[in-house]
Order: C-alpha cells, then sequence, then structure tokens
C-alpha cells in the first residue's frame, strides 16, 4: 500500500490564473479514466444558501467529531451528508451547525471546475483531481503512477488539513510517497517543470 505527498508548486491571488495552472497540471498526466471533485466550508447561513442554491447536486455535512460523540443517532443527518434539494433552509436550524461544508464527488472532468471557482469567493474550498495517470520517464528514474496521481487547487488556505486561512490559492501536485529514496521529490519537481513551475514549499499529506 503506497500513500500520495503533495508538493505546492503554485501561488496566487488569483483564482482564475491558479485554476489554469492547475488544469495545465493535470493534462501532463493520462486524464481518461480522470475525476474531479470540490469541497467548500461554508461559515455562514447566506453562504450556505447561496452554495445550496448555485450547486443544487451538492451535499452538505458537519465536520465535528464532537457533535457526533454528543449524539451518535445523527437526526440531522449532516453526519453523512443531506443532499442539496433536502436541506432546510431554515436560518435558526442551518446557524446551530456551522460551518458546514458542502461537496460534489467524482464528476466528469471539465464539468464543475470553472463554475466552483467563480463560486468559492472568500470561502476555504478545494479542486481535487483524482483518477490520473503520471507519465513514464526511465530515463529520469521515474516511472507511470496512478494510484497516487492527483493534483489539488486550494482556495483561500495552504494547507492539505484546512487548518489555515490565507489570502492566496495553492495548487499541489501528488505524487508516490517514497520513504527512503526521495524519489517523491524528484517526480514532483519534474512534473512541476513540464508547466514552467518548481517546488515553492515542503511536503504534505
Amino acid at each position: 500500500m503506497s500513500n500520495p505527498i503533495g508538493y505546492p508548486v503554485f501561488r496566487t491571488t488569483d483564482p482564475v490564473q491558479a485554476l489554469c495552472v492547475a488544469r495545465q497540471l493535470v493534462a501532463v498526466g493520462d486524464v481518461r479514466h480522470a475525476q474531479v471533485s470540490v469541497d467548500i466550508e461554508l461559515r455562514t447561513v447566506p453562504e450556505v444558501l447561496r452554495i445550496r442554491e448555485a450547486l443544487p447536486d451538492a451535499w452538505f455535512r458537519k465536520e465535528d467529531v464532537e457533535d457526533w460523540t454528543r449524539d451518535p443517532s445523527d437526526p440531522t443527518g449532516l453526519h453523512v451528508g443531506v443532499h442539496a434539494p433536502g436541506l432546510s433552509s431554515d436560518p435558526g436550524f442551518l446557524s446551530s451547525h456551522l460551518p458546514l461544508w458542502a461537496s460534489m464527488l467524482d464528476q466528469p472532468l471539465g464539468s464543475i471546475e470553472e463554475e466552483f471557482a467563480a463560486l468559492v469567493g472568500p470561502n476555504i474550498g478545494e479542486i481535487y483531481w483524482s483518477s490520473l495517470e503520471w507519465p513514464d520517464v526511465p530515463d529520469r528514474e521515474i516511472y507511470r503512477e496512478a494510484n497516487n496521481a492527483r493534483v489539488a487547487l486550494l482556495f483561500n488556505s495552504r494547507s492539505l488539513e484546512f487548518d489555515d486561512r490565507a489570502g492566496d490559492h495553492t495548487v499541489l501536485v501528488h505524487v508516490r510517497r517514497a520513504h527512503r529514496d526521495g524519489s517523491d521529490l524528484r517526480h514532483a519537481c519534474w512534473l512541476a517543470k513540464q508547466i514552467g513551475q518548481a517546488l515553492i514549499g515542503p511536503s504534505q499529506e
């Protein structure tokens, strides 16, 4: 079993430019089986209602382990997720469960990225491309990689854990984690170079 490791390769305050660079990176790989997922943190009732209307196929959930412990019966359904049409619009209900997260998982490539980038605004969010395949470059001792080939675009955060809020957006490339030989760093550097970029920070897992 291998694990992916992410390296930041680009950062900007312009979400359109960030999306452009992320798509360039995605295109380095084989995208025949690629899928894209989006996720966004919503801290106010107006933002929840705005995203529910804009993304009627989204699912809304809570990321509150303490709440799950307090009431494992999950009467709201927000522990496992509520489909947008079934989410209450009552401000009192919504405000008592903030922050909420909204996501759309495993969507077709090119189906949601531009719309989501335009919707994120000041919220922390992510576009995440998976099921890619990085190419074989044997003369560089870089080998075909599918299981861990991913690209992430973080909005208003620089951490895959979403534990910091930032005023910019970061693109990360994911490769297979190497425990000893440093091949993950070499692989990430090569991928960044293919789109005229370079690593701009330490790895994240």
